[in-house]
């Protein structure tokens, strides 16, 4: 269904037919349809402030020959990456997760950064790539996307992690990504495919399993040796 690829600073995930994606990426966001993620891995000095970030990214995908792809970018060690999967009443779903927490924040509650003294070296993002078996339409493709946002959340609340300065648990990070993915309908209608993907149904149940599983693994591994970058 899917090949992974790491050669840091290169994550790629390349799926075997082409899939329907919603996301907010820094490279192709929003709905689009591709056959390949990306994952750029940040090292230190390379995305500065007076970096166009965007044109950055840009580039280095051309010339990696991935203009098409769904694109993320992480300080995290791409090959630290964790695999979820999970399979419910013949659906199957499967996450790919990269987590720093550093710069982990609480919903409703924005840290100022800035303000703190020595900012962590990296900045600490999630990213993650979920995916189904089966079409969804558009909006059943949002409706998995979400609980693939509350599958994260729930696994970091578990985790416990808390930032400097934080009384309560980080719920996520300033810099976060989804992509959901599911293939594209044979007709390439976005309007052809499953509905719904709620949790009452076989499809958001396997898809927040993964994730929650996947999650709940990258945390622990991080909170337990959290390295400089990530």
């Amino acid at each position: 269904m899917l090949a992974i690829d790491c050669r840091r600073p290169w994550l790629t995930v390349r799926f075997a037919a082409p899939h329907r994606m919603v996301s907010w990426a820094p490279h192709r966001p929003g709905f689009v349809t591709a056959r390949d993620v990306a994952w750029r891995e940040v090292g230190a000095g390379e995305l500065g402030p007076e970096v166009d970030a965007g044109r950055w990214f840009a580039e280095e995908l051309a010339a990696t020959g991935l203009t098409e792809a769904v694109g993320m970018l992480t300080a995290r060690n791409v090959a630290a990456y964790v695999c979820g999967t999970a399979k419910v009443e013949g659906v199957r779903a499967g996450a790919i997760v990269t987590l720093g927490l550093r710069n982990g924040e609480r919903i409703g509650i924005r840290r100022a950064m800035a303000q703190e003294s020595g900012a962590p070296e990296g900045a600490g993002t999630i990213n993650i790539l979920a995916y189904v078996d089966r079409p969804l339409t558009d909006a059943a493709l949002l409706e998995a996307s979400a609980l693939a946002v509350q599958a994260r959340t729930v696994a970091l609340i578990e985790a416990g992690y808390r930032a400097a300065g934080m009384d309560a648990p980080v719920t996520g990070t300033g810099t976060d990504c989804v992509v959901m993915a599911a293939p594209q309908a044979p007709d390439g209608e976005p309007c052809a495919g499953e509905s719904y993907a709620g949790m009452h149904t076989a499809i958001g149940e396997a898809v927040g399993a993964c994730v929650l599983n996947a999650v709940r693994q990258a945390a622990a591994e991080w909170i337990g040796a959290p390295p400089r970058g990530g």
